[in-house]
């Protein structure tokens, strides 16, 4: 089932990418800085308290893996003009139907690669990006190659030191296939925080997992506080809490990848 963008019937001049009857991305071009999803707003909190905070002047390279309409990118354009962003995207067809209906604005510094994730980090120098999002699916799925702990290791090998890795992946408790997630992006990146909402928590439905990573310490405080003041707030792990919750989740590696659990069919989950 191919995606397709479609108008948002609620909101004119927004668009929705739809995998089925589930909206994977929403854009509105006219306000970039308006993020509909929650979990887009938590990926942008991480940005913003981490490389969009650095002083002004200093030079920031973002790379996006999956890049459906650009919600992160052009809001990233927004929030901090000239900033150098590369988005993987090898869905050549959806990126075709984003340029026609919602073009990316003159000068955003947005520069899309036809290419999947795990090859267009393979072809970056090393010490070259300051934030990776990891933001890729694969019909209602993210990829299972796009989890290992080589490609884990592949990202610390193009990251600059005190990078952030930012991945936005789905699961459902008692989240087996997440923790191992986890535990792979925790070996070259030690520093981290995941959050959901409640109900994914306790279990109550299948969700978005948003983890946020680095060699360098991370700005825990300001990410809680944004993320419980939220419309539906987010609860965090990390330090102690992470640890227990992670047990002894060992990571995936490229023998035994296996993509994310199928989302529920027939319903909205994206949040």
């Amino acid at each position: 089932m191919a995606e397709r963008l479609t108008r948002d019937p609620f909101r004119p001049g927004a668009f929705r990418v739809m995998f089925g009857d589930t909206a994977q991305s929403w854009v509105d071009p006219s306000d970039p800085l308006h993020l509909e999803f929650e979990y887009v707003q938590r990926v942008a909190e991480a940005l913003e308290l981490t490389v969009l905070a650095r002083p002004v002047g200093e030079r920031v390279r973002v790379v996006h893996l999956g890049g459906a309409g650009m919600t992160i990118p052009r809001w990233v354009s927004v929030r901090r003009p000239h900033t150098a962003q590369v988005v993987c995207e090898p869905d050549v067809e959806l990126t075709e139907e984003v340029r026609r209906l919602v073009p990316l604005p003159a000068a955003s510094g947005i520069k899309v690669r036809a290419v999947d994730g795990r090859s267009g980090v393979a072809a970056m120098p090393d010490d070259w990006l300051d934030a990776l999002v990891v933001d890729a699916f694969d019909g209602s799925s993210v990829p299972g190659d796009l989890v290992t702990e080589e490609f884990w290791a592949e990202a610390a090998r193009v990251a600059r030191p005190g990078a952030v890795v930012i991945a936005n992946i789905t699961d459902r408790a008692p989240f087996g296939w997440a923790k191992r997630v986890v535990a792979g992006v925790r070996q070259p990146f030690p520093n981290a925080v995941v959050s959901a909402e409640a109900a994914v928590w306790k279990g109550r439905r299948f969700g978005n997992v948003v983890v946020v990573a680095s060699d360098a310490a991370l700005p825990v405080p300001g990410l809680e506080q944004r993320a419980h003041r939220a419309a539906f707030p987010y609860q965090l792990l990390s330090d102690r809490a992470l640890h227990r919750w992670l047990g002894g989740a060992q990571p995936f590696t490229d023998a035994d990848a296996t993509p994310s659990p199928a989302a529920p069919r027939g319903r909205s989950w994206f949040s």
